[in-house]
Parts: structure tokens; C-alpha cells; sequence
């Protein structure tokens, strides 16, 4: 028996060292305390191999092209508060620029394409999934042609969740003269340190001009068409002028802590686009014409994509308008003790006056960020949440239903989005504020990711996601509190178990 009182003693040790460390947060605390009393001794060591990163950068992250300005006087109370308060959370502070907002995979991908063929000088690509599939194999093809004529570049890729991309893949890549690293990649030291710390950023920059960023990864689910996937809502966004040297910003840092990729090949680059590329007596093409025998979505995936296909690729569908507008980018740094996306989300709630309108695929929020929304509303700011009713994984999905019937009880109105997968992530404020960016509003995409947002000011811009949010609760359920109060008995365990292990989703 002296041995169990012994390992108990140790153990408590251990799990106080665990509270003293993480007393600032004390929701993962609890998180890994409850993982130490059901795995003693397992559990710090589970602690220490992923709370101890290494290679983390833990600057705040400051352009060079430092121009500070204000807003014109026309904007409303709440711009200037928010955009006065979140001047030293943002990479260079207030820029100007052009936004056009996507809110489809097909329309960024044709409008992403027409610009990476275009490109001149550089093109530089980060994305936390990228993969091998039709679209993947079609804009990789693009590179490389753009690479073997002379573009310089640079392609990062999360080791986890691009895992799955191939090497040979990324040797054609590198025979091309395309720089490729990899993020965190799945090897020592890595996986030891860094398994949970992701690099959740979606861009592309061309020629240091134009960038892209959003929510839209690399992946044929992206466009809505895959047969097992289904419907797929989403929002990017194309910017140009001064905005985009601070994306760039983002990603030169970024550059600097990625593990270059260490593929070496004996063979003189030469292009062979994969897509062209024989299998048996036939080519694969990533975008089929027709009906094909893969699935009955094969003359989508003709007409829609098609346009795509040799000289004619680089065409989208019917261009929408750009809008000049006032922007901050703010990038999320796990290294930072002051979590930036979290405190400019907050900002931004508790700053509003008229309107909220939030649309988020993973609501898993602390309670700062709960008390933001709950105040909004108790201080007659009209709140609406708008989420997927299917998430995946089902436990960010049973973790988020918690806070759901807490919301609607403060005067929110939280809809469920009913037509497929939404992953778009969007917050609207009194209508002429607008955030679009990767992070979700939970504390993984806070504490453990690095995540790219931009802030936008100008009533267009807001007025055309008001308009999209609109159309989108035109597919979606309210959430009421009699929905939340039927659950059953082992719906309401599973919720609570699944918000226990929010701090690790």
C-alpha cells in the first residue's frame, strides 16, 4: 500500500505543477488536471511532450511598412473605438486597399488560378490543407509551370493537416524550383513538442500585390461538389494594394519557423503536367467534361471547372465587385502570451452598438468571449449566431451545443445552418465593420494555431456579407431553448464531456 500513497503523492505534485503553469488559463488547467487523475503520471508526461513547443516564434509580429492613419470622419462611433483599439494588435496598423469577397470554392479557385498564371515575379503559398486531389493536382500544375518559367516560389504546408499530400508530389514540386517546408511536420521533434500547435493560415500572395486568404483550403470538398461531402458554404477574400504587404508579413514569418522539405531527386526538372499524365491508355484530367463514371456529379464538375482546362483556365465565373476599403490584418501567434485573435474578437463585440452578426463553423468560446456576446446583447445590440448543425469532428459539434441554450436565454438568436457543410468564418458589426480571417472561436484557434484575419471598414463590404448571412439563414433552423432542454440524458453527458475536452479540440 505504501507504494499507492507514494505514486499518489507524486502524482499530486505533478498536477499542482501543471495548475501553477497554467494558472493564466485556467480551463486548460483543468483540462489536463482531469487527464492526470484518470492516467496518473501518463498524463504529465502527455503534458510536458505537448506544452513545450520548440522553433515557436514568440515575437509579435510587426510590418516595416509601418504608415499609421485614421478613419475619415464619416464612419460611425463603434469604427473608430474598434479600430483605435485594435491599431497595436494588427500587423502595421491601419492599411488601405481592395477587397472582393468570395463566398464559393469554385470562384476562388478560378479566380486564384487566373492570378497564379498571371504571375510575373513571385507567388508564395501557405495552407494548413493542401491536397493531392482534382484541384490540388491542377493548381500544383500551375505552379510548376509558372516555376519552370520563371516565378520564384515559396509553398508551405501544415504538417498536419496536409499530411496526407504526397512526397512524390512534393518532389515534382521541388524539381520545378518551387521552396517547399513544411510547418511542425509529423517527425521528431516535432511530433514530440508540437503535435497540437498547427498552422491553420490559408494564403497566397502574387507578385507582392494581391493576396488571398479566408477559409477555403485546397481540396475538391471546397467546391461544394464532392459526392460524399456534399454542399460546402465558405468565404475567402481577394486583396490588393498596401493590405497585402502585410499578409506577406505574415507569411515571411511564418516562412522562418517552417522545416524545409529534405526530398532530394537525380532527375532534371522537366514538366509533365499529372493531369496529363497516362494511366493505362487514358489521360486523367482533374476536371472531367461530361458525365463521367466516377460519380453523377461528373457534368458539374465539367461545365463548372472545365473553363479551367488549358488556355482557358484561368476564367471564373461572372466577377464581383471590389470594393476600396480601410483594412487591419492581425495575425494569431501561439507564442504569444496575449492571444491576438482572441482579444480583437473581443474588442469588436464589446465595442458594437447597432448589430451582430456572427457565422462560425467551431463555437467553442472561453467565458470572456461569452460575456462579450451576453452584454452585446443585454445592452440592446441585436446578437445573431449563425452555425452548422453537422460538425465534424462530432465532438467540437456536442462541445459547441453547450453554450447554445446559455445564449438564447441572454435575448441571442442562434441559427442552425441545415444545407451542408458551413465553414465559413465571419463576423459583421454595426454595419460598416466586417472580419474575415481562418480562426474559429474556440481556444484552439486562440492559444494554438497561427491564423491570419483581417478587419474591414466600409458599409459595402459589410452590406454584401449582411446579404450573404441573410441567404444563408435562409437554409438554417432557429436554435430554441425547448431544443436545447429536450436533449436526452446521454446527449447531455456527451455535450458535458465534449466541453470539458474543449481546451484540446
Amino acid at each position: 500500500m505504501a507504494w499507492i500513497a507514494g505514486l499518489w503523492l507524486v502524482n499530486t505534485a505533478l498536477l499542482i505543477i501543471i495548475a501553477v503553469r497554467e494558472v493564466r488559463r485556467p480551463a486548460k488547467a483543468l483540462t489536463w488536471i482531469s487527464v492526470g487523475l484518470v492516467l496518473p503520471i501518463i498524463g504529465f508526461v502527455c503534458y510536458l511532450f505537448v506544452t513545450n513547443p520548440v522553433q515557436m516564434r514568440r515575437d509579435k509580429l510587426v510590418s516595416s511598412h509601418n504608415n499609421p492613419i485614421s478613419l475619415p470622419p464619416e464612419y460611425g462611433h463603434s469604427a473608430f473605438v474598434i479600430a483605435r483599439a485594435l491599431q497595436p494588435l494588427s500587423v502595421s496598423g491601419l492599411r488601405t486597399g481592395s477587397v472582393q469577397i468570395l463566398t464559393n470554392g469554385i470562384e476562388t479557385y478560378g479566380k486564384l488560378l487566373q492570378s497564379i498564371q498571371a504571375a510575373q515575379k513571385s507567388i508564395d503559398l501557405e495552407y494548413y490543407i493542401y491536397r493531392n486531389d482534382h484541384i490540388g493536382k491542377r493548381i500544383t500544375d500551375v505552379l510548376i509551370d509558372r516555376a519552370l518559367s520563371g516565378v520564384n516560389i515559396r509553398f508551405i504546408r501544415d504538417g498536419w493537416g496536409s499530411r496526407s499530400f504526397p512526397k512524390y508530389a512534393v518532389r515534382r514540386m521541388m524539381e520545378a524550383g518551387i521552396e517547399c517546408r513544411t510547418i511542425f511536420p509529423l517527425r521528431i521533434p516535432w511530433v514530440l513538442s508540437n503535435l497540437t500547435y498547427r498552422d491553420h493560415c490559408k494564403i497566397v500572395i502574387v507578385d507582392g500585390k494581391e493576396a488571398f486568404m479566408g477559409g477555403i483550403n485546397v481540396g475538391d470538398e471546397y467546391t461544394g461538389m464532392k459526392p460524399d461531402v456534399g454542399f460546402w458554404r465558405d468565404t475567402h477574400m481577394r486583396l490588393t494594394g498596401e493590405t497585402a504587404d502585410d499578409v506577406k508579413a505574415v507569411f515571411e514569418a511564418h516562412w522562418k519557423i517552417a522545416s524545409p522539405d529534405m526530398l532530394h531527386s537525380t532527375r532534371k526538372a522537366k514538366f509533365i503536367p499529372e493531369s496529363a499524365q497516362l494511366s493505362g491508355d487514358k489521360a486523367i484530367h482533374p476536371f472531367p467534361s461530361g458525365k463521367t463514371k466516377r460519380s453523377g456529379y461528373g457534368w458539374e464538375w465539367g461545365s463548372e471547372l472545365g473553363t479551367m482546362e488549358g488556355t482557358h483556365m484561368g476564367k471564373a465565373s461572372p466577377s464581383k465587385d471590389s470594393h476600396n476599403v480601410y483594412i487591419q490584418i492581425f495575425e494569431g501567434n501561439p507564442g504569444l502570451p496575449t492571444p491576438v485573435i482572441r482579444e480583437m474578437h473581443f474588442i469588436c463585440l464589446t465595442q458594437a452598438t447597432r448589430t451582430i452578426d456572427v457565422t462560425n463553423p467551431y463555437f467553442i468560446p472561453d467565458a470572456d468571449i461569452m460575456m462579450a456576446i451576453k452584454t452585446a446583447a443585454a445592452r440592446g445590440v441585436r446578437v445573431r449566431l449563425l452555425v452548422p448543425r453537422q460538425v465534424i469532428p462530432k465532438v467540437a459539434g456536442a462541445a459547441s451545443r453547450t453554450y447554445y441554450g446559455e445564449l438564447v436565454e441572454a435575448g441571442i438568436n442562434v441559427f442552425q445552418y441545415n444545407k451542408g457543410v458551413l465553414h465559413a468564418k465571419v463576423m459583421i458589426i454595426d454595419g460598416e465593420i466586417a472580419e474575415v480571417g481562418s480562426s474559429n472561436y474556440d481556444l484552439r484557434s486562440y492559444r494554438l494555431n497561427y491564423e491570419v484575419c483581417a478587419v474591414m471598414y466600409h458599409s459595402d463590404v459589410a452590406r454584401e456579407l449582411t446579404e450573404q448571412f441573410e441567404r444563408d439563414l435562409a437554409e438554417a433552423t432557429p436554435y430554441r431553448l425547448e431544443d436545447h432542454m429536450h436533449r436526452t440524458s446521454s446527449e447531455r453527458m456527451l455535450d458535458q464531456a465534449a466541453r470539458l475536452l474543449s481546451p484540446l479540440l
